[in-house]
């Protein structure tokens, strides 16, 4: 069958590469896609949030299956637009993909169904939630309650500082709407693991897990941004861990979604922070996780497409998720400056490189053709992913590799995976 992918970054590169593989997969669209893309794919100039023209297109082509890589649309009700035309597609529904969309009912469900995360409360009145500040003991972190591309959360080691994050928050609206209502809550300390998972409404199925590299410099230091590099699995993520979260937070989830009216089919990504008195969730995301996906999906043995069929035909009960018994690390090159102000449109050089490699792979973020040349055009650029025997060994190989790109202002961070170290 045709397959249509919504979205334009590495997580969907990854998505494509994946679908490529199936044997269930004849020809590739993406909407809109970027250059690495177009590798698998043909590109289609509709933007992510153009319903209308997504769902016309896919009728139009005979299209038998659509896979939503981003949360904006899923947030904003693309898999019912498709539902409603009696389209297959891959994702969760607007009423469920809020677990995403709003810190705050996230957070509500976790309380009322005792599934174990940080305590909070909730603001839309910014002079309520200084008044709150002034109660609770330092750090805080403060999230804006929306969708801010994954920067939407600040960590206060003050109260002055607190007190500004909510001026930038509530009253600046820094990331707009978002910030509208926010969460405050207790800061946390431990070891964070990101765990995917397809889910068919009723049934989930854990992915192996993975470690994302949020802040920009090295150290967990500088701003939050979309990801700076991930390793899978994470050696932190235990079997006991594991079990405690199949039985107390993963699982539950479901069921508290399916309780509440708002069954969950597709990828559920569970952020968690590994603290002393045990696994607690940091939050939750509607779809697969980016940088994240670039080192799961390499690793997963099952048939993508397959298994997302499964997930819309309430049949994922019959399937068994399998993984090579390995590991992978992706480094992210960057543009410099990147979260905030950076240049765009420099050739970039080496991508030919990974051409017929195994266990190396080039997953695109901002690219674009500028004629017969892939220039940079995104803050994120290209996710290097190498695959090695152990972590130590896929983080020495992905480093490596990633000097086999180069294009000007890049950065990235030289201490993905150094937590391995410690393990």
């Amino acid at each position: 069958m045709d397959i249509l992918i919504v979205g334009s970054g590495g997580r969907e590169h990854a998505i494509a590469w994946a679908a490529a593989k199936s044997p269930k997969a004849d020809k590739i669209y993406c909407a809109p896609g970027n250059a690495g893309i177009a590798e698998f794919a043909e590109c289609v100039d509709i933007k992510a949030m153009e319903f209308d023209k997504l769902v016309a297109f896919a009728k139009e082509k005979q299209i038998g299956l659509t896979i939503i890589g981003m949360d904006d649309p899923l947030v904003g009700g693309v898999v019912d637009a498709f539902e409603a035309e009696g389209l297959r597609v891959f994702g969760p529904r607007k009423n469920a993909a809020i677990i995403e969309g709003s810190k705050a009912f996230s957070k509500d469900l976790m309380k009322k169904y005792n599934i174990p995360t940080a305590s909070y409360e909730n603001f839309t009145d910014p002079e309520q939630a200084l008044a709150y500040l002034e109660t609770v003991k330092m750090p805080i972190v403060l999230k804006a309650d929306g969708l801010a591309l994954g920067k939407g959360v600040l960590i206060c080691e003050t109260l002055e500082e607190a007190k500004a994050g909510v001026k930038t928050l509530m009253l600046d609206k820094q990331f707009g709407d978002a910030g509208n209502e926010i969460v405050i809550e207790e800061f946390m300390t431990g070891r964070e693991v990101s765990v995917l998972a397809f889910c068919d409404g009723k049934t989930i199925r854990c992915m192996t897990s993975a470690q994302d590299h949020k802040r920009a410099k090295d150290g967990d230091k500088g701003l939050n941004t979309g990801g700076m590099g991930t390793f899978s699995p994470s050696p932190f993520y235990t079997k006991e861990v594991e079990e405690f979260c199949e039985k107390y937070v993963y699982q539950p989830t479901m069921d508290a979604m399916a309780s509440e009216g708002r069954p969950f089919t597709g990828i559920l990504f569970t952020g968690l922070m590994l603290t002393e008195d045990g696994p607690k969730v940091l939050e939750y995301n509607a779809r697969f996780g980016d940088p994240e996906a670039q080192v799961v999906l390499p690793r997963m043995k099952n048939d993508m497409i397959e298994v997302m069929e499964a997930c819309i035909d309430g049949k994922l009960s019959d399937v068994t998720l399998e993984f090579e018994e390995n590991a992978a690390v992706c480094v992210v090159l960057a543009s410099d400056g990147y979260p905030e102000k950076y240049e765009k449109g420099f050739e970039i050089k080496g991508l030919d490189k990974f051409k017929d490699q195994d266990d190396y792979y080039v997953f695109h973020a901002g690219t674009k053709f500028d004629g017969d040349k892939i220039v940079t055009n995104g803050g994120r650029v290209l996710g290097v992913v190498a695959k090695g025997g152990d972590l130590k060994a896929a983080r020495k190989n992905a480093y490596e590799a990633a000097e086999w790109i180069d294009f000007a202002n890049k950065y990235k961070r030289n201490d993905i995976g150094k937590a391995i170290d410690e393990a």
